[in-house]
């Protein structure tokens, strides 16, 4: 039952969601709204536990199964809306044995209890189902399951995964499809063809001949709060193989790696960077968080995603030009921002997604230093667009336009470190907001309000012209040389957020960088060194751009 505090203000919820679409012209449809909002068949009960038990036959490329929720009720109600797309059929939906009525709305399925669910109660429904799930066209990019052949052995043997962040995971399986909500725990019971291995979220409980010996069931426990899109199945012929990690206090994780069988060497010399990454993220970001679940990667036919304790690789075994793999850093970086500490609303999926990306970063430094580290991020700004805001519209799921909220989102914190000016301070804010919010919902506005609290610094014009303004804020400046002895800089900022203040560095020849702090109004200041000679703006340091005024000179 892990709640975000949006999903506790239903009231408040509604009026950001109101203000947010008030602010855009985007239309967005019922079935958007269905998906996205919360409404009282939402917010009157809260998840505390999943029981989803299916069969896989990939040679129908159908499933069938049936998840029990147990809930508790929130208030009163007696008619709650869960989600399954409207290509899977419902064939009973039943609470004490008894059927209970129900009705579609596309994708969305409002069901009549029996009797009144009354405040603070627990109770369980079961929700039998059976279908075709949707087919992902360009995973993970688009939602669905991914029916492939392991084509690197002879046996071609069949290999099932599937992703559905965005598109939603009621396209494969029946749940409360909102990020405010997750179970507090979850069982995962998946029977495939006799010969595949089953490899889902969590910790493994087990496996055991069903239905004569034509199916084996694998069975999961998934031992924290999970977001729904990362529920996951990875099925083929895998090899398995372990390790361990060592935490700083001495404590062992388990590491395992499911691997196509003729991947395995590859794999075990490849794989080798997980454990310097975790002791990174460690420094960072406190101890991986679902240690009692373990860490793997599972090698997926598609690029890669964050599933919690069960990352999707499948990058190749290759590293970019800076010496690792993205796909490993990216995507396990996810355990704490996007799966301990997760957003409420797609709205605001760049608290995933920023921090994420931003970890790559952190991920360099530990290994290469800094001046490694400002290469890397010069790459990723090159692909910011500044065409939209990062914080997209509340309550009706939408996409995200663009990838600013991987590498803006990236250079928003690297500009914050700077502007905070303190790397102890910085670091320490940051790897508190992983561990105190380790294992929570939370909002944007609670992200920005901790990490000003805990640096002591007001980031909120930063924060506020980076996430909810598509443009760069400008510093605007001239050079006056007029008196060559006592040459002067003219300077401010052009920015969509008053009180944007972030600092700016300067130096001219060979002398030492010089910070100034430019406000909205004009200032003026001597060029550092008298002279303007050589004269450089630190843009290392900062995500703006820059209008330079002509040079005045004598």
């Amino acid at each position: 039952m892990r709640l975000s505090a949006v999903a506790r203000c239903g009231l408040l919820f509604c009026f950001a969601a109101f203000q947010t679409l008030a602010q855009t012209s985007e239309r967005f449809t019922r079935a958007d709204s269905l998906r996205g909002g919360l409404r009282p068949e939402r917010t009157s009960y809260n998840v505390l536990f999943y029981d989803l038990s299916l069969s896989v036959d990939p040679a129908t490329r159908s499933i069938a199964g049936s998840n029990t929720i147990r809930y508790k009720v929130a208030t009163p109600f007696q008619r709650m809306q869960i989600d399954l797309f409207a290509n899977m059929q419902v064939l009973s939906i039943t609470q004490n044995k008894k059927p209970l009525r129900y009705t579609r709305d596309g994708n969305a399925i409002f069901i009549t209890m029996a009797d009144k669910q009354n405040t603070g109660q627990v109770r369980e429904l079961t929700i039998s189902y059976s279908g075709r799930p949707q087919v992902a066209k360009n995973p993970p990019w688009d939602g669905g399951f991914v029916w492939r052949k392991d084509t690197t052995t002879a046996q071609n043997a069949d290999w099932v995964t599937v992703a559905c962040e965005g598109t939603g995971a009621s396209l494969w399986w029946p749940n409360k499809d909102h990020l405010s909500d997750e179970p507090d725990s979850m069982r995962i019971r998946c029977r495939v063809p006799t010969g595949l291995t089953c490899v889902a979220n969590g910790q493994f409980r087990g496996q055991k001949p069903v239905n004569n010996g034509r199916q084996t069931e694998w069975t999961w426990f998934v031992n924290y709060p999970i977001n729904n899109y990362n529920v996951t199945l990875n099925i083929t012929d895998y090899a398995h193989f372990s390790d361990t990690y060592t935490a700083k206090d001495g404590q062992k994780l388990a590491l395992d790696y499911y691997v196509l069988p003729g991947n395995v060497e590859k794999a075990k010399a490849h794989f080798e960077q997980v454990k310097p990454m975790l002791a990174c993220y460690e420094t960072h970001f406190g101890k991986y968080p679902f240690w009692r679940d373990g860490y793997k990667l599972v090698e997926t036919p598609y690029w890669g995603m964050e599933h919690q304790s069960a990352v999707a690789y499948g990058n190749k075994y290759r590293n970019n030009p800076f010496g690792f793999d993205f796909i490993i850093i990216h995507e396990s970086g996810h355990e704490y921002f996007g799966n301990s500490l997760s957003c409420a609303d797609h709205a605001e999926m760049w608290i995933h997604e920023s921090f994420t990306t931003y970890a790559e970063a952190l991920f360099m430094e530990c290994t290469q230093g800094l001046p490694r580290t400002i290469e890397y991020l010069n790459n990723q700004r090159k692909l910011i667009k500044n065409e939209h805001p990062m914080l997209g519209p509340l309550g009706v799921n939408a996409d995200q336009k663009d990838t600013d909220i991987y590498y803006k989102g990236s250079w928003m914190l690297h500009t914050l470190r700077f502007a905070v000016n303190d790397d102890a301070k910085w670091f320490a804010a940051i790897k508190a907001l992983a561990t105190e919010k380790r294992l929570s919902i939370v909002y944007t506005d609670e992200v920005v309000d901790f990490l000003c609290q805990k640096t002591g610094i007001n980031l909120r014009p930063l924060f506020n012209q980076y996430l909810r303004h598509p443009k760069l804020p400008i510093f605007d400046y001239s050079i006056d040389t007029t008196d060559k002895s006592r040459p002067t800089i003219r300077y401010r900022w052009q920015s969509n957020v008053a009180g944007f203040n972030l600092p700016v560095q300067i130096k001219t020849g060979a002398g030492q960088w010089q910070t100034l702090v430019p406000g909205q109004e004009w200032k003026v200041a001597p060029l550092p060194g008298n002279t303007a000679e050589g004269f450089a703006i630190n843009m290392n340091q900062g995500l703006f751009a820059l209008h330079a005024a002509t040079q005045t000179t004598n």
